[in-house]
C-alpha cells in the first residue's frame, strides 16, 4: 500500500501561477494544488499577501489562514509595477505556465501588462482565470470588494439571522470559497477542453455573481410572489418543522421535510394526532401555520437533553443534529473516522484536506504554506537562461 504522501494525484504537471491575494484567489489555488498542481503564489515584494497578517491566531508567524488557503504552493516575490520584473515573469508565464489565476484589484494585471488579453495572445493554449468583485460589466465593474461586502450587497444578509435589525454575516467566507471553487471548475473546464482541441481561453467569474448563485431560489421566490424574503433564523421557508429547538442542554435541529416524516416526528413526541390536524396535514399547511405549530413542539423538546431526543428520533428515521462547537465537532467520531482533518508534517497542526476521494483514497497532504521567497532561486535561474 502506498505511503499517502506518496500517491499519484490527478494534476500532477499542471503548472499554475496565481497572481492572488486574500481569500476567493487563493482558495482555489489551495484546491488545484491539494489535486496536484504546481501553483507559484506572486507576493508583494517584502511583505507578500496581506492575508499573512490576518490575525491572531499565528502559528509559525503567519496567519492560520494563510496557513488554510496555501499550502501546496510556492512563493516569488515580485515588484507588480516594475516592468522588468514583470516582463520576465510574463516570459515565465508564457514558458511554463498552463493556468494564470488572478483577482487583483481591477486595473493591476492590465498596468503590468499580464493581463488575459495579452498573455493568451502569446501563448493560445495558456488559460487565464479572472476573479473580480462586481464582475466584469456594469457601473462597478471597476469597484474593489471583499466577502462581507457581498454577503451585504447581494441580499444574503438579509435572509441570514433572525430577522432583527442588525445584519449578520454568515460566520465564515462563503462567497470567497464558493467564488473559488467556480475558478476550479471553469479551470478543470477549459483544461478538458484544451486536451481536446489544443486551445486554451478565459475564465471569469466574480464575488457578486457566487453570492447571487447563492441567492437563487429567493430571487426565484420574489419574482413569482413580489414578496421580498426575509430571514428565517435556523429554519428554511417553505419547509416546516426545519429548525432548530432547544432542549435542557443546547439546540437540536429537526429536519422532517415531508409528511412521512413529520408522522414520525409527532408520533415520537406523543401525539400521532398532530398529523391528522387540518392545520398540519400537508407541508405547506405546516409552513403557513408554523407559529402554531412551534408553540405545541418547543415546550416538548425543551424538557429533554439532546441525546434523549437524538436516540429518539434516529430510531424513527427523522433526521435531526445537535448544533455542536468546534471543539466538540473535531473530536466527533464521525468526524475522525472521515480522516479529512491533514497533517503537512509531523510536527503540524492539523487541517481540513479536500472533501473529495478518488478510488478510496483522498488526496496526501499537501505541503506547508511556503515560506515568503521560497521560489525566487528557480525564478532567478530562469532568468539566466532567458539571457543566454
Amino acid at each position: 500500500m502506498l505511503d499517502i504522501y506518496n500517491r499519484p494525484r490527478p494534476l500532477e504537471g499542471t503548472n499554475i501561477v496565481e497572481i492572488g491575494t486574500s481569500v476567493a484567489g487563493p482558495y482555489a489555488g489551495w484546491v488545484l494544488a491539494a489535486l496536484g498542481a504546481t501553483v507559484t503564489k506572486i507576493e508583494r515584494l517584502g511583505r507578500g499577501d496581506d492575508i499573512r497578517q490576518w490575525g491572531p491566531p499565528f502559528w509559525r508567524e503567519t496567519s492560520t489562514m494563510f496557513h488554510t488557503y496555501n499550502r501546496g504552493k510556492k512563493s516569488l516575490e515580485l515588484d507588480l509595477k516594475n516592468p522588468s520584473s514583470t516582463d520576465k515573469l510574463r516570459k515565465w508565464i508564457i514558458s511554463e505556465a498552463d493556468v494564470v489565476l488572478q483577482n487583483l484589484k481591477p486595473g493591476v494585471v492590465e498596468r503590468a501588462s499580464l493581463d488575459a488579453k495579452k498573455l493568451c495572445a502569446e501563448n493560445s493554449r495558456l488559460i487565464y482565470c479572472n476573479v473580480r468583485a462586481y464582475g466584469d460589466e456594469g457601473p462597478l465593474k471597476d469597484q474593489p470588494g471583499y466577502d462581507p461586502l457581498m454577503q451585504a450587497f447581494s441580499g444574503l444578509m438579509s435572509v441570514t439571522g433572525e430577522n432583527d435589525e442588525r445584519p449578520v454575516r454568515i460566520g465564515t467566507s462563503i462567497i470567497d470559497k464558493g467564488t473559488g471553487l467556480w475558478c476550479v471548475i471553469g479551470i478543470l473546464t477549459m483544461l478538458e477542453r484544451r486536451h481536446r482541441t489544443g486551445r486554451g481561453g478565459v475564465v471569469d467569474t466574480s464575488l457578486l455573481e457566487t453570492a447571487l448563485g447563492w441567492m437563487s431560489f429567493h430571487v426565484t421566490d420574489l419574482y413569482a410572489t413580489g414578496e421580498t424574503p426575509s430571514a428565517e433564523g435556523s429554519g428554511v421557508r417553505g419547509i416546516a418543522p426545519y429548525q432548530a429547538y432547544r432542549c435542557v442542554d443546547g439546540y437540536l435541529v429537526v429536519a422532517a421535510a415531508n409528511d412521512r416524516l413529520f408522522e414520525a416526528l409527532v408520533g415520537v413526541l406523543g401525539h400521532p394526532d398532530w398529523a391528522l390536524d387540518p392545520r398540519f396535514i400537508t407541508n405547506p399547511d405546516r409552513y403557513t401555520n408554523l407559529e402554531a405549530l412551534n408553540a405545541l413542539v418547543e415546550p416538548i423538546f425543551s424538557a429533554k437533553e439532546i441525546e434523549f431526543w437524538q436516540k429518539k428520533l434516529s430510531k424513527a428515521g427523522v433526521p435531526c443534529a445537535p448544533v455542536q462547537t468546534l471543539d466538540e465537532v473535531v473530536k466527533h467520531e464521525q468526524v475522525v473516522a472521515l480522516g479529512i482533518q491533514e497533517k503537512s508534517d509531523t510536527e503540524g497542526i492539523p487541517m481540513v484536506g479536500l472533501p473529495l476521494n478518488f478510488d478510496n483514497h483522498r488526496p496526501p497532504p499537501a505541503s506547508n504554506a511556503p515560506k515568503l521567497g521560497s521560489h525566487n532561486d528557480i525564478f532567478e535561474s530562469f532568468k539566466e537562461k532567458d539571457k543566454t
